[in-house]
């Protein structure tokens, strides 16, 4: 059943709130080429809002390319997870979860760009109230990573520290992320760039599999995976972080180990001059944000973390914004993906660190600023 069918069947006691009313809040790299329907694809997307009464039915369309995908929400401090189905047109019913008097609402995307999720509006009854939550923290930082930087498998909080279980999905939320904690932690806004299995080079990692797409190829996308239709670039002008966090390094071993194996060949040469390039392009579009470049906890040679320290040492020459950051356990904390609570302790980490950055960090940015 396609959303206009949806929509031609509401019951007399109901309204169809659009997607652009003005109470809802959106948060993230958003597809607004159609201004009545977005799309969210990237981890960390959402929509707020405050609604009165315990019914609530969302009119979404669920784009899969792969995994189980699960759409989160947030109820005052409680989270959920609904499944959606597949390539078509739905209802999810989010009415259980409410109560009676007014309810703070956030519903948002859970995973990567293992799907995408488009927000036609929402279906609640004729007396229902609908208000616009509070405005967006004025602080901005954006984060360009990985899965794990995408929060994939944070649930499986049984496995901390040991390698993933069997899974299709269901334990992925971006909530749990490090990368959302931290932007909650400094009561900042984020934009979460992340995709699971995503290399900084075309043609390795596991993103996209088998003509891997890197991050070099996709930071300025708006829709970066190709099965869910169209490319597109990103406009850099509707998002200007403050604080932006480079997380790559942990799939380019795949699938030749290049650092490890001889950290002076040609391609490990090649990768540290296309790290160094993704760093003056996201430069070149916020030429007054801090970057802070970084790995993580999970597992990986050192030699990565050379190969990015030896490129900080050599622009943090001429960029006084640019900053490398190693975690305590850095590439030696755990064998699987990071779990809620070891986020919990990244996150803290991250956060002192921009924290002792000073405030003057989260100063606008001014037309004549230089980064020398």
């Amino acid at each position: 059943m396609d959303a206009q069918t949806l929509l031609d069947n509401l019951k007399p006691n109901e309204r169809f709130v659009a997607s652009n009313e003005s109470a809802l809040v959106y948060s993230g790299r958003i597809n607004w080429e159609n201004p009545t329907v977005p799309i969210l694809s990237y981890p960390c997307s959402s929509i707020r809002f405050h609604l009165t009464g315990r019914e609530c039915k969302l009119v979404v369309r669920n784009i899969h390319s792969f995994w189980d995908n699960y759409l989160g929400v947030v109820i005052g401090d409680k989270q959920y997870q609904i499944v959606m189905p597949n390539d078509e047109d739905a209802l999810i019913d989010i009415s259980s979860y409410l109560h009676e008097n007014e309810n703070e609402v956030m519903i948002y995307k859970r995973q990567d760009a293992c799907h995408a999720l488009v927000f036609y509006g929402m279906i609640v009854p004729n007396d229902a109230a609908l208000h616009a939550p509070s405005l967006p923290p004025n602080r901005r930082i954006e984060v360009y990573g990985d899965s794990v930087s995408a929060g994939e498998v944070a649930e499986a909080e049984a496995y901390a520290g040991k390698q993933d279980p069997e899974h299709q999905g269901q334990w992925s939320d971006s909530y749990d992320s490090y990368a959302w904690m931290t932007a909650r932690n400094l009561d900042a806004q984020i934009h979460d760039i992340a995709q699971g299995g995503i290399a900084l080079l075309d043609g390795c990692g596991y993103f996209n599999a088998p003509n891997y797409i890197g991050m070099l190829s996709s930071y300025d996308k708006l829709n970066h995976n190709p099965a869910l239709g169209k490319v597109t670039d990103w406009d850099f002008a509707k998002y200007r972080p403050h604080v932006v966090v480079i997380a790559i390094g942990q799939n380019d071993s795949h699938p030749v180990n290049i650092m490890a194996d001889d950290y002076q060949s040609e391609a490990s040469k090649a990768w540290r001059t296309g790290y160094a390039e993704l760093i003056r392009r996201i430069r070149h579009q916020y030429p007054s944000a801090t970057i802070i470049l970084a790995t993580t906890i999970l597992n990986h040679d050192a030699a990565w973390d050379r190969a990015i320290d030896e490129v900080w040492v050599k622009m943090a020459a001429t960029d006084r914004r640019l900053y490398h950051f190693l975690y305590s356990n850095n590439g030696t904390g755990t064998h699987g993906h990071i779990r809620t609570s070891e986020a919990e302790r990244m996150s803290d980490e991250l956060s002192t660190f921009i924290k002792s950055l000073g405030e003057e960090i989260w100063q606008e940015e001014v037309d004549n600023d230089s980064i020398s």
